[in-house]
């Protein structure tokens, strides 16, 4: 069935978009889709945050109700490119500049010493769930104004996310004024452009960084994570609360394999690798060292 044949689909009783509830049995259709895709979990409790999610990609489909969505989805012509925007709907992307700071305070003062110690002279970072992009860029931040006081090291810095809206944002680099708030004032007048024209509300991240990271697509649930040689880095922040334990643990592995022996990964403050039996060492809240 095609978005146009459904926009023409007589209905004896029609309902505005929004009135209408979805089926136990299609939510539970798209709960299982989404969790064999992307991992999250959908429970029944949040049945109507789903609903509501969904709506606009239902009048971009010219569907009547939600339930014709899901027929619409469901076809096996259309779910290999709705599935994308499906997805992209469903994910959850709350971030901010210097989010739980106490981590980049952590990577100044102890990590980066460290590393300059043993004579590492390059960073690979990796953000693994970036979002918009507050992460990656004040990893970037932290990195480059390391660097120019202390003469190195360099850096390079990876951020994927599985939503591709979001990382059209992270791409451009533009963010509303407020968001930037949370960055220090020295940094801001180092890294953040701000526009000439007072009334015009967003400012841009420099060219320098922009330059200093590379955005993909990846999905935490492929078996490997295809990001290069290993990381002496990895962030995944409050990705895994979405998850279910096996599913954690199997996303935990692949992150540890894709660091360096020494190298750091970071989780989010509500998150615990309690009782998985991998090669790191907890150094602080939520960093764990390799090996």
């Amino acid at each position: 069935m095609t978005a146009a044949a459904m926009a023409t689909r007589s209905s004896p009783s029609p309902q505005p978009h929004g009135s209408d509830p979805m089926s136990k049995r299609n939510f539970a259709r798209l709960a299982a889709y989404i969790y064999d895709y992307s991992g999250i979990k959908m429970p029944e409790s949040k049945k109507t945050m789903l609903e509501g999610r969904l709506r606009r990609r239902q009048r971009a489909a010219g569907a009547q109700t939600l339930d014709d969505y899901c027929d619409y989805i469901f076809a096996e012509q259309n779910l290999a490119e709705e599935g994308l925007s499906l997805i992209n709907a469903v994910t959850t992307n709350k971030t901010d500049f210097f989010r739980e700071p106490g981590h980049f305070d952590y990577l100044s003062k102890v990590i980066l010493p460290e590393m300059a110690a043993r004579g590492v002279r390059s960073i690979r970072a990796w953000s693994a769930a970036c979002s918009t992009g507050p992460e990656p860029y004040t990893l970037a931040m932290v990195l480059d104004d390391h660097a120019e006081t202390h003469g190195g090291p360099a850096y390079g810095i990876l951020a994927t996310d599985l939503d591709t809206d979001v990382l059209e944002t992270a791409r451009s680099g533009i963010y509303p004024r407020e968001l930037v708030d949370p960055v220090p004032d020295a940094l801001q007048r180092k890294y953040v452009m701000f526009p000439r024209d007072a009334a015009r509300r967003d400012v841009r991240m420099v060219p320098a960084l922009r330059s200093a990271i590379g955005f993909a697509r990846l999905n935490l649930m492929d078996e490997r994570y295809p990001v290069g040689e290993p990381m002496h880095l990895v962030f995944c922040r409050n990705v895994l609360i979405y998850f279910d334990k096996p599913t954690q643990k199997q996303v935990v592995s692949r992150l540890v394999d894709c660091l360096k022996p020494g190298g750091y990964l970071f989780l989010g403050h509500s998150e615990s690798i309690t009782g998985h039996d991998l090669p790191l060492t907890q150094v602080a809240n939520t960093v764990f060292r390799k090996g």
